[in-house]
């Protein structure tokens, strides 16, 4: 219903004011006194968004264009406070800033429920340079788990140049663990934590500030094993691509070239034919021959995916699928790309 006042504590909704923003203040006209905004914590990851270029583009979103996705992200700013929007040099990018991966994630997965297809890059943690040395963003996290995971959780933290600065007994059986890391160490933190711990971890994170870089942070081992041509997987190739590493398709799935199907046991990468068939023959063949026997493949999540990437590798989301793929998806392309680099 209309009303003509509200007092403290009312829930009401305004229309016919544009851009307004979360902090802004609705005062009297004839008394404008403002109340103090709303501190905010500002970004410390980025990442970019930009329309699906792959082959597969348009298979299965309803929203594809860049106006779709400048438009949703856009409304988006409207209620997040946190999220920051920059214009790159292509029409079709945009760069996304916010307090953590967890949140990007969230962002994106509610994009891929309502329709749209997108690609998105590795985050990257927004720096600052202090006194000439460069300072990058840092929180503090607080991990419950039970006992017997202390060091799993202690173990996971060491790599990514977390540091454990208070522990404490919670509940029975239980401990609680105070943590400070660089967030870019925690990128993928979240998943690996719940999997080390068998799902029974509690964490929470929290802004705690800059600081001087910690050093280098590793990343995945193995190089990607990359699709050469566009097809669907057949069982008799993977046969032979399973003992070169891990996969990340099952026969039946649709990849491209360009498309990372996998990851190698060394750290080359390694460009495969996925699609390949097995010759017929008029020569008969043993029964045991036909039956191929292939591992689960790795089905990566999208916190997971973004986590496994490197920086020439994108992730393409659509409201079906989540795959990995290069930058460039062309050989020669990519070739030309690295010595430019």
């Amino acid at each position: 219903m209309d009303v003509d006042t509200i007092t403290a504590g009312d829930l009401f909704i305004v229309a016919g004011i544009e851009e307004v923003e979360v902090g802004d203040t609705l005062a009297d006209s004839e008394n404008p006194v403002a109340l103090p905004r709303l501190e905010v914590d500002e970004p410390v990851l980025r990442m970019s968004f930009s329309v699906n270029t792959s082959p597969f583009a348009g298979r299965e979103g309803d929203y594809v264009t860049s106006r779709h996705l400048r438009d949703r992200l856009a409304r988006e700013v409207l209620g997040n406070v946190s999220i920051k929007l920059r214009d790159t040099d292509s029409p079709d990018v945009i760069e996304v800033a916010g307090r953590g991966e967890l949140q990007l994630a969230v962002l994106i997965e509610n994009m891929r429920r309502e329709g749209y297809e997108l690609q998105v890059s590795r985050p990257e943690v927004i720096t600052r340079e202090v006194d000439g040395k460069t300072h990058e963003p840092f929180e503090r996290g607080t991990v419950d788990v039970p006992d017997e995971y202390v060091g799993a959780v202690t173990q996971a933290l060491a790599p990514r140049r977390g540091r454990i600065v208070d522990m404490r007994q919670g509940d029975p059986g239980r401990t609680i663990m105070h943590f400070h890391a660089p967030s870019r160490g925690l990128i993928g933190f979240r998943s690996l934590l719940l999997t080390v711990t068998r799902g029974t971890a509690l964490v929470h994170q929290s802004f705690a500030g800059f600081d001087a870089w910690a050093g280098e942070v590793p990343h995945r081992m193995g190089g990607a094993m990359i699709a050469d041509r566009i097809g669907p997987v057949t069982a008799y190739a993977l046969d032979n691509l399973q003992l070169r590493g891990t996969l990340f398709v099952e026969p039946g799935d649709e990849v491209y070239e360009g498309m990372v199907v996998g990851e190698c046991a060394r750290s080359e990468e390694m460009v495969v034919n996925a699609v390949r068939a097995k010759e017929k023959t008029n020569i008969r063949t043993h029964s045991h021959d036909d039956g191929v026997k292939l591992a689960a493949p790795v089905i990566h999540s999208l916190e997971s995916a973004i986590e496994w990437i490197a920086d020439d590798e994108l992730v393409e989301i659509t409201p079906k699928s989540i795959r990995i793929r290069k930058r460039w998806l062309g050989l020669e392309d990519r070739r030309r790309a690295n010595k430019k680099g």
